[in-house]
Formats: structure tokens, C-alpha cells, sequence
């Protein structure tokens, strides 16, 4: 096989619009494709993608478009074990469960390393094909354990940008050195009970590859934060000062930074955000690094005004997981976009849904996991962990819990039973979300639980001009059209 090309660095002009990187696989590679073909960054969700992959071979691949992106990775080897261990030609037999893929550990096994670099390596080959333009990966903070192997997946397929999120990212400029060197290097890892920090999970491409390649392209960091103080506490070290950021209010979708200080509820008991809860664009700018604002910016309006304070662009996301492309379940789109028609919609702050602790805002959708009694319905169980937190048990080891795990079992390893009221198993959620959740023996599929951003003004202006639904072109169109009189586009 060639070797790889070195991927193209982004030398052109900063994308006015970045596609948020949405759910598992909700931002999938068809809809970074459209995007980034217009010259805008189209990015993919990092999230779970060796699941993802693992899900589509085992339901056929049916248009090929794994296998062919597959047929370019620069380890053969590689390929074939995934296909062998993965792929059913003709899919699975209706109720068939999928077959489990390694979990994410500080010491992952080589089989998973090795899946989790392909399907990152999938993801962003897909989104890149037939086009020069920009291509970016998003990656949970949280999910640190995962980080290098999908890191290194989407560098090789040649990504453009990474952007990190739900933490502080601050060894990310670090790791992306290292592997664009085929360096063997670490990540350190969050460890609860270990004021030391030695953890860390290591990657050596070099071994992973069974090959050593030329030097590859170090892809822009954009880290998405919520404040001014952490722009500044990132910048303020060369070494873990990204290329630039995304700030994001508490108005976007999926997880949020907490409202500053004590927040404001209104009858519902739900926050009220103010200005007070946004970053100072002012002192951002300052900094003098490029920056995007995130978070209730889906219109041509908040576009304008972002550039205007002296922002890129922005980040936008909703407009883009409702559109065709996206990988939401049609079923599920179909549903919210009727509902943003009819003015039903309704999107909540759940402060504890999400097993990572972060507030995350929740799509309310009869039968998904938003309905109190379908999430007091489902059996508590954790077979997938990707949001489990590692901590140091009394023996020197260490453990993985999640508090969206089984009660006993959680308490039993350390944990609160308190920290486990209302958290919902995000990882299986996510996957039903896409088409993808895990069939369980009783032969009932997991229940989706949608994010949308709590601002719908775009997606409902966009639901009256194209009440059948929309294209991601369309979203681009509409955002980068120029004002007409009545400052509408």
C-alpha cells in the first residue's frame, strides 16, 4: 500500500461557521462532508466511534462506505482483524444484540486501540472524500481514555482540526505534538483519590501500525470553554495553549459549564441565563487568539453580531442536527421538526442526567428517556463506559465507576448513593439516538434521549421556511445569506 500523503494544513482563511461535533455520531461524516465542501469546518463527533463502526459492520455496511474508507488505512493488518471480528454480510438477524467492543481502561487492550484509531480513521476519511475542504474531530474531555488512539485515527486520515470540550483540555497541544511525530507519548488520565496524577494512558503508533510513516500534519486545537478565566489559564503556558477557542454559553445544547454562581430558576425550576453567565467577549478578544461564540448563535443575526464583538464566526449546532444529514434517527427529526412547527417543543436543563456531572440539556420527547417514568422503567446496568470515572481504590489499584450504573454497585465501589438519583446511561441513549442502540435479551431496544440547544429561534425559523425539513446546505445559505432590509435574510 502508498504511503500516505501528508494532509493539507489549514493555510486558507478561518471558517466563518464550525458544525458542532453533536452526540455519537449524530454530527456523522455525511453531514461534515456538506459543510466543510462549502468552505466552512465540518466537523465529526469523536464520541464512541469504534462502537459506532463496530454497530455499522455488524448491520452490513450496507452501501460499503466503511469498507472503503477501511481500504485506505496504511495497517492491512489491521483492517482484517476488524472485519473479521466485526462485519456480518447482510447485516444481523432482526433482534440480534450487537457484540460487545472493549471497554476504554487506562490500559486498553491492543484490540481496542486498534478499533478506535480505525473508526476515528473512518469517520474523518469519509468526511474528507472528494473535497479539499476542512474536516474536524470532536472529542469529550471525559473521555480521556480513548483520547490518543482516536486522536491518532483522525491525524492519519488527515483532520484538519481537533476540538475538545466538557474539561479543560490542557494536555491536548501535547498529544497532538507527539503523534504527529508517530511519537510514542501519554495522556494523563483523571484518577479520583490520587492528589499525585501519575495515571496516564499511553499510545505507541509506531507498534499500533506495525509501520513507521513521514511525519504527519498537527491539526488546529480548538479548545470549547465557558469562560474568560479559562481562556486565560490555558493561554498563559505555551505548552497547553490551543490555536484557538470556542466559547460556549449555557444556552447550547448537550453538556453545559453550571451557570456562574448561584443561578436564577423560574417556575419551572429551570435556569434563567442573563448575560451574567457568558464569557466577556471583550477580555476573550484580547487575548488575541481566533475565536468562535457557541450557544443560542443559529441565526444570521447572532453571526453578524459574534463577528461584529470581534469572534471568527460561530458554532453552530441544532440547525445542524435537525437537517438531513445529520445523523439523528429520521424517526426522532421528523418528530422534533413537527414539534418546532407546532410550537410544542420543549427543551430542558436536566443537572442530573449526565454521568459526568455537567448540566445537559435534554430534548422532552414522549417514550425517549426524557419521560421520568420510560427512565425509572429501564434496568440500571453499565456495559458500555465510556463515561465511567476512574478513582483509587484502598488497595493501590484502580477502578471505574458511573453513577448511572446499578445503586449497589456504585456505593459498593466508593461512590454516593446520592451522586446515582436521576442519571441516565448516556452511552447507550446516544447510541439509540443514531439508529445504533444495543437490542437487550427481553428483545427491546434501548430508548434515545435527544440534546438539542435551549435557543430554537433558528431551528424554528428554518422549520417555517421548510416545513418538510432541511438540507445542511440550506443552514449554510440561510446563516451566510446577506441582510435584506427588515434584517431578516
Amino acid at each position: 500500500m502508498p504511503e500516505l500523503s501528508p494532509p493539507r494544513p489549514l493555510t486558507r482563511a478561518l471558517p466563518t461557521i464550525i458544525q458542532g461535533g453533536m452526540g455519537a455520531a449524530v454530527s456523522s461524516w455525511r453531514l461534515a462532508s456538506v459543510v466543510a465542501r462549502r468552505g466552512q469546518l465540518g466537523v465529526v463527533s469523536g464520541t464512541a466511534l469504534d462502537l459506532v463502526l463496530a454497530r455499522r459492520l455488524e448491520d452490513g455496511d450496507v452501501d460499503g462506505s466503511a469498507r472503503r474508507a477501511m481500504a485506505a488505512f496504511p495497517a492491512p493488518a489491521v483492517v482484517e482483524r476488524v472485519l473479521a471480528r466485526y462485519l456480518r454480510q447482510g447485516g444481523r438477524p432482526d433482534g440480534m444484540a450487537y457484540t460487545p467492543v472493549p471497554r476504554v481502561s487506562l490500559r486498553p487492550t491492543r484490540a481496542g486501540q486498534e478499533l478506535t484509531m480505525l473508526a476515528s480513521f473512518v469517520e474523518v476519511w469519509l468526511a474528507k472524500e472528494g473535497h479539499d475542504g476542512p474536516v474536524g474531530v470532536n472529542f469529550l474531555e471525559k473521555i480521556q481514555m480513548a483520547m490518543p488512539a482516536a486522536a491518532y485515527g483522525a491525524m492519519l486520515a488527515g483532520v484538519d482540526a481537533v476540538l475538545v470540550g466538557a474539561g479543560i483540555p490542557r494536555h491536548l497541544p501535547h498529544l497532538l505534538d507527539e503523534l504527529a511525530a508517530h511519537r510514542s507519548t501519554s495522556l494523563p488520565v483523571d484518577v479520583a483519590g490520587d492528589p499525585g496524577g501519575a495515571h496516564a494512558v499511553a499510545i505507541d503508533p509506531a507498534e499500533l501500525l506495525g509501520r513507521v510513516l513521514g511525519p504527519l500534519h498537527r491539526p488546529m486545537f480548538l479548545a470549547i470553554v465557558s469562560s474568560e478565566v479559562l481562556v486565560a489559564h490555558l493561554v498563559r503556558n505555551p505548552a497547553t495553549r490551543p490555536d484557538g477557542f470556542v466559547i460556549e454559553s449555557p444556552r447550547a445544547g448537550g453538556h453545559n459549564a453550571p451557570a456562574r454562581g448561584r443561578p436564577v430558576l423560574d417556575e419551572r425550576g429551570q435556569p434563567v441565563f442573563g448575560v451574567r453567565d457568558d464569557a466577556d467577549v471583550a477580555k476573550v478578544a484580547a487575548v488575541g487568539a481566533p475565536f468562535w461564540l457557541a450557544g443560542g448563535r443559529g441565526t444570521p443575526e447572532a453571526l453578524r453580531a459574534a463577528v461584529a464583538a470581534g469572534a471568527v464566526g460561530v458554532q453552530v449546532g441544532t440547525v445542524f442536527a435537525l437537517s438531513a444529514e445529520s445523523g439523528l434517527a429520521p424517526s426522532l427529526r421528523r418528530r422534533l421538526v413537527e414539534q418546532l412547527r407546532a410550537g410544542t417543543i420543549d427543551v430542558l436543563t436536566d443537572p442530573a442526567a449526565s454521568p459526568t456531572g455537567f448540566p445537559f440539556k435534554v430534548a422532552q420527547l414522549e417514550g425517549s428517556l426524557s419521560d421520568p417514568a420510560v427512565r425509572a422503567a429501564r434496568p440500571r446496568l453499565c456495559d458500555l463506559g465510556y463515561l465511567r470515572s476512574a478513582f483509587l481504590k484502598d488497595d493501590g489499584r484502580v477502578g471505574y465507576r458511573c453513577p448511572a450504573e446499578p445503586v449497589a454497585m456504585y456505593v459498593r465501589k466508593g461512590g454516593s448513593a446520592a451522586d446515582t438519583i436521576g442519571r441516565v446511561c448516556l452511552c447507550n441513549a446516544l447510541t439509540a439516538d443514531v439508529g445504533l442502540g444495543q437490542v437487550r435479551s427481553d428483545g427491546q431496544p434501548e430508548e434515545p434521549l435527544v440534546t438539542l440547544g435551549s435557543d430554537l429561534a433558528g431551528a424554528s425559523r428554518l422549520a417555517e421556511m421548510y416545513p418538510d425539513g432541511w438540507s445542511a446546505d440550506q443552514v449554510l445559505d440561510w446563516l451566510l445569506a446577506p441582510a435584506v432590509p427588515g434584517g431578516r435574510p
